[in-house]
This record gives structure tokens, C-alpha cells and sequence, in this order.
């Protein structure tokens, strides 16, 4: 008679019993944390969608609550920040010359470029920071990258509503055109939550890249047009032409043109560069699509070790 060694339940590279499983099989079972195929995994995302709405709204209220202006300081931040920037490099680097309407110029891309840059941020604590709950309850993981986005999204929108006060008080009235900037906020939200689930993933395995993404994001940001006009840099013969292109591709750059283009007199009477509605769909459906995937063929290392 053979006997056959069956490794211990503690040992990690045991398997079930080829009785076992297929009697698992049998009556539909499956592997506890196995990955569901993409579509399923869409669905029950789908499903927990009341959970990720409930969840950015909890956090977004709490993270102010100790703050003795709450809310507030959503809108302070970007401005304090826009302040600094304007005495830096509209006034001691000069990039305001040739750029008209300076002012509403720079405080709409700080405030464009904070919703890409704190859902990046948000998105590499979304799994490290939440690992209780990762490990005790069983859902689509996705969930809570896509809910740090939507807070941030739903930032952005009392934010907008201060900028629009802003706009107001420098000259720029509302007109039609404004309403181009939910299109493009659309799409940067699509980029911005790809992105999040990409950083929670690679989080999740390195949780040192939280510590590094503030030095790649400003990086990113001087590169962006946050402070200065990409469009007036790029038609200059200084710039070499790969760095043309590449600063004309750039995705940020990309949705805070949009955004300016839909706000602001100056930007609106100009001819807007015909790659940039389609370069922003792109960067969208990219990061949107590939984040997601990439995030799901990971799904059941996430809470592991």
C-alpha cells in the first residue's frame, strides 16, 4: 500500500486534496478571497457603490472636524498656496508677462492641480491605511481607492464653488463656456481615480512610495502649467521639440488647459490646440481603463503579510 504525504494545512504551499476539490466543485464553492473574473468584479463594485459614496462623504467630513474653520480649509489651502506662487513666480520670476488674466490663470490651476495631485496622494493610503477592514470583511478592494477619489471629487466641487467667487470678483462672469468645464473635470476625475488605483497597488507591496510621491508630484507640478503658460513656452525656439511634445502630452497640463479654456475670457478668445480634448479623452480612458485592470489582476494579494 502507498501512502500519499498530505502537507499540513499551516504549511504555505499546501494544496487541497484533489477529492476535495472536486467535491468543492461540486456543490459551487470556491476558494475564499479567490479573483472573480473582470466582469463580476465590475459588478460587485458596481454593487458596493451606496458603501463608496457613504465612505468618501464619512471621510471628507471627518477630516476637517478638529480643524477649528472645519471646511474651510478646503478652499484656504489651494489659496494660501496660489498666494505663494503669484509672489514667487508671477512677481519674481515674472511668468506673468504675456500671460493676460494672471490671476484667475493661476488660482484655477492650483486648484485643478490639487484634485489630481491629493487623489494621487489619498490613493497610496487608500489599502496601507484601511488594512483592518481590508482584512476582517470581504469586497471588491477597488472599492476603497475609488472612494478616496470620490471624496476628492466631491472637494473639488466646494472648492468650485469658491473659485467661481474668485473668477467673479477679477472680471470673469459666468457665460456658456462654463459649461465646458464639466466635461473636463469628468475626464480628470477618470484620470485621476486610474491613477489612484495604480498607487494603491503598488502601495499596497512598497508602502514606501507614499513617502516619495510628494517629491514626484511637485516635480509634476512644475512641469504642468501650473505657474506659467505651457502654450507661450512651447511656441518659444528655446524648448527642444521633444520637450515640446512632451510638455503639450502632459495629462495635468492637458485638464487644466480644459478648465482655464472653459473659465477664462482670454483663454476662451483664443484657438484652443486641437490634440487637447483628444489628448485628455485619452489620458482618461487610459488611466481609467488600465488602473482598473491592473488593480483587479492583483485582488487577492491585497491584506496579505
Amino acid at each position: 500500500m502507498t501512502l500519499t504525504a498530505t502537507p499540513p494545512a499551516s504549511d504555505p504551499g499546501a494544496r487541497p486534496h484533489p477529492g476535495l476539490a472536486a467535491l468543492a466543485a461540486r456543490h459551487g464553492l470556491a476558494a475564499s478571497g479567490a479573483r472573480p473574473s473582470l466582469p463580476e468584479y465590475t459588478r460587485r463594485l458596481w454593487g458596493r457603490r451606496h458603501f463608496v459614496t457613504a465612505f468618501a462623504t464619512a471621510r471628507l467630513t471627518a477630516q476637517y472636524s478638529r480643524a477649528r474653520l472645519g471646511r474651510l480649509w478646503q478652499i484656504m489651502t489651494p489659496l494660501l498656496n496660489a498666494t505663494v506662487y503669484y509672489f514667487v513666480f508671477g512677481v519674481l520670476l515674472r511668468t506673468k508677462e504675456g500671460v493676460a488674466d494672471f490671476v484667475p490663470f493661476l488660482v484655477t490651476g492650483v486648484f485643478v492641480w490639487t484634485f489630481t495631485s491629493s487623489t494621487v496622494l489619498a490613493g497610496t493610503r487608500a489599502l496601507t491605511g484601511n488594512l483592518g477592514l481590508v482584512r476582517a470583511l470581504h469586497f471588491p478592494r477597488a472599492a476603497l481607492p475609488v472612494a478616496y477619489a470620490v471624496q476628492q471629487l466631491q472637494q473639488l466641487l466646494f472648492s468650485m464653488a469658491a473659485l467661481t467667487v474668485i473668477l467673479c470678483c477679477c472680471g470673469q462672469l459666468p457665460r456658456p463656456s462654463w459649461l465646458l468645464a464639466l466635461p473636463a473635470l469628468g475626464l480628470q476625475a477618470t484620470f485621476n481615480t486610474g491613477l489612484a488605483l495604480v498607487m494603491a497597488r503598488l502601495a499596497s507591496r512598497t508602502p514606501d512610495i507614499a513617502q516619495l510621491m510628494p517629491f514626484v508630484l511637485r516635480t509634476w507640478m512644475y512641469v504642468s502649467g501650473v505657474m506659467w503658460s505651457v502654450g507661450h513656452t512651447v511656441r518659444g525656439d528655446e524648448v527642444p521639440h521633444l520637450a515640446a511634445v512632451a510638455l503639450e502630452w502632459n495629462p495635468a497640463a492637458l485638464y487644466i488647459d480644459l478648465t482655464r479654456f472653459a473659465l477664462i475670457d482670454s483663454f476662451t478668445a483664443d484657438q484652443l490646440p486641437p490634440h487637447v480634448w483628444a489628448g485628455a479623452a485619452c489620458w482618461a480612458l487610459l488611466a481609467g481603463v488600465g488602473g482598473f485592470v491592473y488593480f483587479w489582476q492583483a485582488e487577492e494579494t491585497y491584506g496579505r503579510g
